[in-house]
């Protein structure tokens, strides 16, 4: 069928790629993802289809069935009235078109029950075709999502190669990198200690290179990077409030040192202003609206390592 052939053909376009970037990877992840979606959607409806098919064929054999049993009830009263046949009644067992292959029986049991019977049998046959062919789409596509999630399978294990290769090595300090000196006391915000030596040596180099407005928050109890000591937050206002034109600038600055030096820091992403910047994309991708400024990230700068 057209549409099988359709399902079938975009699995040669999608084996997952080898040694290519990583944005060949994540531009043929969204491509596999919105591929998948879509063939599910068709799959869905194929479904649907193969359903209705079987409900339908398995109403026409209930009524043949039914006109069957009619049958054997006409031959029956026909036999006690007027002597039909005995030998009709090994037809009784059969199917009851084999009822009305021989002319005499047919104008006993009437030809209305005959010619109600062979379009029931003709319904049968075509409802079991259409069965049949809803059956082989939905095995066709039942192939192809297995295959496409197969693909999605493979280019994100060679996301995730990639992304572990780009990991630097752990930092042996945990101060200023590039200045030397001491974060100052007023900075050191909620969990600063409990950050990990490389997310520390992050932290504490941009607040001595850049500086930070407010304090600077890190480990808390929580199921993010902060949770693993692997985030801080760089606050650039009262909590739940805007920053000022000043302050706001100091983030763009925090933001912008991180996203400079992300490969020798080992910076893992940045979330600035309801955005979100990824060592592995390396572009500003907008976020979905949480609710807050906090939620947003209007009043700190969030940044995560590896």
């Amino acid at each position: 069928m057209a549409l099988a052939a359709v399902l079938v053909a975009p699995s040669a376009a999608h084996a997952a790629p080898d040694d290519v970037d990583i944005d060949e990877l994540n531009e043929r992840a969204e491509e596999l993802e919105e591929t998948y979606e879509g063939e599910l959607l068709q799959y869905n409806e194929i479904k649907e289809r193969a359903e209705q098919a079987e409900e339908d064929l398995e109403e026409v054999e209930e009524k043949l069935e039914g006109s069957r049993s009619s049958v054997v009830q006409i031959a029956a009263g026909q036999y006690k009235s007027s002597g039909l046949d005995p030998t009709l009644e090994v037809l009784f067992t059969a199917s009851p078109e084999h009822l009305f292959q021989d002319t005499s029986t047919m104008e006993q049991l009437g030809r209305q029950q005959a010619g109600r019977i062979s379009e029931l049998v003709r319904l049968q046959e075509e409802r079991k075709e259409i069965s049949e062919e809803a059956e082989k789409e939905l095995s066709e596509a039942e192939e192809l999502l297995d295959t496409l999630e197969e693909d999605r399978e493979e280019v994100e294990e060679a996301i995730e190669r990639y992304e572990a290769e780009q990991v630097p090595e752990e930092p042996e300090e945990t101060s200023g990198a590039s200045t030397g000196g001491t974060v100052p006391e007023h900075l050191k915000g909620w969990g600063f200690d409990g950050a990990t030596p490389r997310m520390a040596a992050i932290r504490d180099e941009i607040i001595l290179n850049v500086g930070s407005p407010y304090e600077v928050g890190c480990a808390r109890s929580s199921n993010d990077d902060h949770g693993t000591g692997q985030a801080c937050d760089f606050m650039v206002s009262v909590i739940g409030t805007h920053p000022s034109a000043e302050n706001r600038a100091a983030g763009d600055a925090i933001a912008q040192y991180a996203i400079d030096h992300v490969d020798r820091l080992g910076v893992k992403y940045v979330i600035w202003e309801q955005r979100i910047w990824h060592s592995t994309n390396r572009q500003w991708v907008a976020m979905n609206n949480r609710g807050s400024v906090t939620e947003n990230h209007y009043d700190h700068v969030h940044i995560s390592s590896y």
